[in-house]
């Protein structure tokens, strides 16, 4: 497969499946977007394989992908049909190698059951998983400060975090319990039943807080990276913003249901962002 095939596959991938990423791509060059879509695509095979029940060797497959990464940043890509696409998006826009060997072992860290036990420990998760996206991105988008890459870092927890309070259902139905336990354990929660339930909203209150309080502290962020992609920048933590205030408004109502932003609101937000 060519760089040219591989970028479409790449967008097919991104276009399917990436809910709220995919909207803020389009305010994006159409070469920063199909970047964008190349870096994802690579980190969604990523996520899949450490949620996949269908694989039958979890940790051997992922060992692989960690050995076909390494090949083929060394130049030796392997047949998979991003490799051309993500290769060029990284030499193009200088990206360090270590944030996708950084995604690999946060994806690894969910392949047996999880119960997180402190906060320092949850942000450790968040930064595997989200915070190296962040810091991936920004580099197709530009900037020249440093100060942007502590900023990314915290953009990527405040989404992260978000995430992990939409699905608290879908993730114990997985035997993976992310919010720490010694906030169970402030708000006397039961982990396992998430009962009584008017403690489980002051648990989920508190943590959105601490998720509210990442947004706040990333902030800066937009006005560090270039011009011309800070509407993307907008657009997209105005979509997981908006998610987070979904979940808000829904009372907390995350065990029930999943909580999500309609497309008719990602399109606002978009339309929003580019003014």
């Amino acid at each position: 497969m060519n760089v040219q095939e591989s970028y479409n596959w790449c967008e097919g991938v991104a276009r399917s499946q990436a809910k709220n990423f995919y909207y803020s791509f389009l305010l994006l060059s159409k070469p920063q977007r199909r970047a964008m879509c190349a870096i994802y695509a690579f980190m969604r095979y990523c996520d899949d394989l450490s949620d996949d029940d269908g694989i039958a060797d979890r940790p051997a497959e992922i060992a692989r992908w960690r050995s076909d990464l390494e090949a083929a940043l060394a130049g030796r890509a392997g047949d998979h049909a991003v490799w051309p696409a993500f290769i060029d998006a990284v030499m193009r826009y200088k990206i360090p190698h270590q944030y996708f060997y950084d995604m690999i072992d946060g994806v690894s860290s969910d392949l047996e059951p999880r119960r997180v036990r402190t906060f320092e420990e949850l942000y450790d998760y968040c930064y595997h998983v989200a915070s190296v996206v962040g810091l991936t991105i920004i580099h197709i988008f530009g900037f020249e400060s440093q100060e942007a890459l502590p900023l990314a870092e915290k953009c990527g927890i405040a989404f992260q975090l978000t995430n992990i309070l939409r699905d608290v259902r879908e993730d114990a139905e997985k035997d993976r319990v992310y919010l720490p336990a010694e906030d169970f354990a402030r708000f006397q929660v039961s982990p396992e039943t998430f009962e009584p339930r008017e403690r489980f909203h002051q648990l989920m209150r508190f943590e959105a807080e601490r998720a509210r309080e990442y947004y706040r502290e990333a902030a800066p962020l937009v006005g560090l990276i270039d011009a011309r992609s800070r509407a993307s920048m907008r657009a997209l933590i105005g979509i997981y913003s908006r998610l987070l205030d979904r979940i808000v408004a829904s009372n907390y109502d995350v065990l029930a249901r999943r909580v999500r932003v309609p497309t008719w609101e990602k399109l606002w937000v978009l339309m929003r962002s580019a003014c």
